[in-house]
Formats: structure tokens, sequence, C-alpha cells
């Protein structure tokens, strides 16, 4: 948001000759995406409680555990979706009679999730994806670290990076987001390899301390 307040303070100063103070906290841009909270509890007093990994309004939009262990995430937002679900990718053509609006599939949240859970349960990730993506279901698994590393996506995007260590070695670490097309910037080094070790190359070489200066100030704790 800090971002997106400068960029807009820029645009205004090319209109206009005139700089202005961008100012923004840091729990703000949170608060901006706290979607209907804010209004609803305004008009109605509503307070949201948790209600684990779905969502308020809509059903089903939750995490479900596939057979081989893994998670799949499944968010069907209106009722073509949950018709493609139910019987395209989960091939029960009656649920979406007995389900046939949100607020019943909202009323019967447990009732549902426990369905398309069965359904997920019985199947490996790799399949159940492949159901859900023939049917075009909006869906992905919930992925580990290691499934990151493993995701051919992520690679060919170069999300991860192998970058030099400090001791010789290789760390991989996240890639530059957002890319540029004409300045893309690069990842040359993860760091030094202990705290302070370019203190004597700044206060000594550049900001005029003697080393001496350096000690005083490394036995007082100050660096």
């Amino acid at each position: 948001m800090g971002a997106v307040g400068a960029l807009a303070a820029i645009e205004s100063r090319h209109r206009t000759g005139r700089g202005q103070v961008v100012d923004v906290a840091l729990y703000e841009p949170m608060l901006r995406m706290l979607d209907e909270m804010i209004p609803l509890h305004g008009a109605l007093g509503t307070v949201r409680e948790r209600i684990g990994s779905g969502t308020e309004y809509v059903v089903p939009h939750n995490h479900y555990q596939a057979r081989d262990g893994s998670w799949i995430a499944i968010a069907c937002t209106n009722d073509r979706m949950f018709e493609r679900l139910a019987v395209d990718a989960m091939g029960q053509p009656r649920l979406p009679a007995e389900f046939a609006s949100m607020d019943e599939r909202i009323r019967r949240r447990d009732e549902l999730d426990a369905r398309v859970q069965a359904w997920i349960g019985s199947l490996d990730a790799a399949e159940a994806l492949a159901r859900l993506d023939a049917a075009d279901v909006p869906c992905s698994r919930v992925n580990s670290v290691k499934d990151i590393f493993e995701d051919e996506h992520m690679r060919a995007r170069e999300n991860l990076i192998p970058v030099p260590g400090p001791g010789g070695d290789t760390l991989w670490m996240p890639g530059i987001v957002p890319k540029l097309s004409r300045t893309p910037g690069r990842v040359t080094s993860a760091g030094p390899a202990t705290v302070g070790a370019h203190n004597e190359e700044i206060y000594c070489g550049r900001l005029g301390l003697t080393r001496d200066d350096l000690a005083a100030l490394a036995k007082k704790g100050i660096v």
C-alpha cells in the first residue's frame, strides 16, 4: 500500500508539479483487506467468529485431505461451479438439487463439507486435482515447501534461485518479484556469514574510525 501510495503521489506530481506526504500505518493494509467485516459490524453488530479454513458466505470453500495425506483447496463461489464439482468431478448428479442454493449450502455447511471430504479422501491428490481441473472447478494443491521445490511452474518462473552462500556453498532463495522487462534485477549474494562481518570495512574504511575506536565500541557492546 505504501508503494501504491508513492506511485499515486508521483503521478499527482507529474500533473500538478507538487509533491505530498504518503501516510500509511503498518496495520492499515491488512485492515483494508477485511472485506465486508467492517460495514457488516457497523450496520448489524455482527462479529465474525473463526471457522477454520472455510469461508463465511461460500460453501464448499475449504481445504480437504486426499487419500495420500495431501490437502486440496476447493472454492465453488456460485451454483454453476458447484454443479461442475458435484456432477462432472464427483459424479454425484443428485447433489445440485439437494443443495440447490448457496443459502442451503451455507446452512448445511458441515454436511456438505463432509460429502466433499469423503470424495477427496477416496483419491490421491493427483487424481483428484486432475478430475477437478477437467471439470473446471477452482482448486489447488496446498503446497508444502517440498512441493514448491518440486513444482515445474515455480522452476520455470525462477521463483526459486540458487545463490552463492557465505561459505562457498549454494543457498536456495526466493526469486525476484516483480519481474521487470528492462531492469529485471538479480541476487548476487546471500549476505555475510556472521553479524558484523563488514563492520571494519564500514566504520574504518568509510566512516574514518580507527581500529582502536571500533574495538572500543565492540567492548561497550555498541557494535
